[in-house]
């Protein structure tokens, strides 16, 4: 991460951290509902923006899914699901068909 996007994320998680401390704890509750209230949304947001940069270095720079993974600071397993297009908890992943887990579950044909 470089100097600056290190100084604006920090800048950020500070921001946060004055709402924790606030000392009337009416408004910082009041805060803290909006801030709430916020989140679901904004983390759609912010998770397309990763997402489009991991497709952008995959497809037009044609970098590895470990650099993407090292580049981007996730996982490899996040980068792949990205570019699987998967969405959502391990539990609701897509099963092969013939997997143990899918016959386990009376999924396999």
């Amino acid at each position: 991460m470089t100097e600056e996007l290190e100084e604006e994320v920090r800048r950020v998680l500070d921001a946060l951290d004055q709402v924790e401390a606030m000392e009337d704890p009416v408004a910082r509750a009041r805060a803290v509902a909006q801030l709430l209230k916020d989140q679901p949304n904004r983390n759609k947001r912010l998770k397309q923006l990763r997402d489009d940069a991991v497709r952008r270095l995959r497809d037009d720079e044609g970098m590895s899914l470990r650099k993407i993974a090292a580049e981007v600071q996730v996982s490899l397993g996040t980068v792949q699901d990205i570019l699987r297009g998967h969405t959502g908890t391990w539990s609701s992943r897509p099963r092969k068909s013939g997997s143990k887990d899918a016959e386990d579950r009376g999924d396999a044909q």
